[in-house]
This record gives structure tokens, sequence and C-alpha cells, in this order.
């Protein structure tokens, strides 16, 4: 199934024309040699039994040791793997929170410029990411380099006005995420194609009100959505709509798995997962101080 979700929908990514099978992969044409595929030059790299040069054959020993090796698995074969998977994100986390921690202590309370100018340096550089037809690294440990300051500052104001809000943020974004894997595993969330046009469409009118509202506070105006029941109701949803990014990040990289993705592909599933998680967290932050008012 193809994604609705913007961070793997797109050209190049695993779910689409990426070669591998299960993946859009191009039939050869009729008539074509049992050989025509990308490996044709090499008779040897995916043919154990492909005919020696000079017409000769495997030798019984040979054949015998061919028999005795270990299967190739896809780390050998150079696909993704869940393991690669839960490595990136982690990679990628760590650079998150390290950088968060060193604005945290560096940073003067209050300084929202800095906290603003690299949440937008790190919107157009998700953007990048999202479109680049090759998967990057370096430019998604940026992002998370750049999403850490913002954190940084934002988390270490609110820590300000409310003693362990942070620590709550934490622990609810972790029991959110585990929420939706168990429930994606379980079978008790399908992602479906029609499941992921709703959602995908809730989240791009969501998204585009809550733009509204950031440019209206900067103005100095006030829409009703940071504060008061309004507010809360607005912030339940942000997580909501998060918890639903993490569906589709889970089917994905399922289906990434299953049809052989390149394992480059597993930094592009660090990057949706880190994006989601994100989202969950800066939600859980305003949903937090609201509940706590002024304690």
């Amino acid at each position: 199934m193809r994604s609705s979700n913007p961070v793997f929908s797109r050209d190049g990514s695993f779910s689409r024309d990426t070669g591998y099978a299960g993946f859009n992969t191009t039939q050869q044409p009729h008539g074509a040699p049992p050989g025509a595929g990308p490996y044709a030059g090499d008779p040897y790299t995916n043919n154990p039994y492909a005919q020696q040069p000079h017409g000769g054959q495997l030798t019984d020993d040979q054949l015998v040791e061919l028999y005795r090796a270990p299967s190739a698995g896809p780390g050998d074969t150079g696909r993704m793997t869940m393991d690669d998977v839960v490595a990136r994100t982690a990679l990628t986390l760590l650079t998150l929170v390290t950088v968060g921690a060193v604005a945290w202590f560096t940073v003067p309370v209050g300084n929202f410029g800095l906290a603003i100018g690299a949440s937008l340096v790190a919107m157009v550089l998700g953007l990048v990411i999202n479109f680049k037809r090759s998967v990057s690294p370096p430019l998604i440990l940026l992002y998370a380099g750049l999403e850490g300051v913002a954190l940084g500052v934002v988390s270490k104001a609110f820590e300000t006005l409310w003693d362990g809000i942070v620590i709550q943020a934490v622990l609810g974004t972790l029991t959110v995420f585990a929420a939706m894997l168990v429930s994606y595993r379980s079978g008790w969330i399908r992602v479906t194609g029609r499941y992921a046009r709703i959602g995908t469409a809730i989240g791009l009118g969501f998204s585009f009100l809550a733009m509204i509202n950031f440019a209206a506070w900067m103005a100095g105006a006030d829409l009703g959505l940071s504060s008061g029941p309004i507010g809360l109701l607005f912030g339940l949803a942000g997580v909501a709509l998060g918890a639903f990014f993490l569906t589709l990040d889970f089917a994905e990289i399922e289906a990434g798995i299953r049809g052989g993705a390149p394992q480059q592909e597993s930094w592009r599933a660090a990057f949706g997962l880190t994006v989601s998680l994100i989202w969950i967290y800066v939600y859980l932050l305003r949903v937090i101080a609201i509940l706590r008012g002024d304690d």
C-alpha cells in the first residue's frame, strides 16, 4: 500500500520505485534471457549453480560446501532490517537529546528567538529531506540537532514555569509510542488506504490551523488555541494525530522490511519516527501545561 505519510510517499522512498521485490520492480520484457537482471554481468552473484567459465560445473565437494554454508540474511544482502531501523532511530534521537541538553544548560531562559529560528530552519531542512530522492544521513542528523536546540530552549522555559513537566511529557510520549506499537502489532489498528487518506486530510487541516495560530501569536494576537478548554482540545487532537502518524510509520517500516528495501532506507524510517515523536512531545507539553494551570 502506498502511504499518505509525506515522509514515506515521495519518489525514491522505500515504498516506491526502489527496484526491490514487492516495490514496483520493473518486469523483464518477454523473451529476455533469464539472467537479464541487475546482476547479469556476474553469473556468480546470485546463482551459485551458474555455469563456470569454459563450461565447467561445480564439483560435488563444492556443492556439499555450498549446502553447509549458512543462508544469507537481510543484513548480508544489504536490505533493511528492524535492527537497522532501531539503530538509526536511536542515533537520531540521541543526537536530538544531546543537543537539547546542551541548549538547556547554555541558552538563557526565554530565548525563544533562537528556538523559533532553529525550528524554521529545521522545517525547511525537513522538506528537503522529504523530497530529496536519495537518503542523506548527515541531513537527518542535522535536522535532529536543530530540533534539539528548539526543544531544549522550549523545554527549559516550560520547566521553569511548571516543575517536572518535561519528564511528564517525555514519559507521556513514550507511553503513546508503546501503546500505538502494541495496538498495531496486535492488529487492533489496521492501516488501510481509507484510514491513511482520512487521517492525512485531517492532519493537513490541523497543521494549517496550527500555522495560522503560530502566525497570530507572533503578531501578538490570541486565537484561543493555546489555553482554556479549546486549547486543551486542540492539544489533545495534536497528540492523537501524532499517534496516527506513528501507525503510518509502523506500516511503512513493516512493508519496507517485507519487500526488501535497501538498508539505507532505514534512515528514512528513523526520520519519520523522529518527526512523529517530536510532534507528540510538543503537544503533550501544551496539554500538561494547560491541565496544571498556575500550580
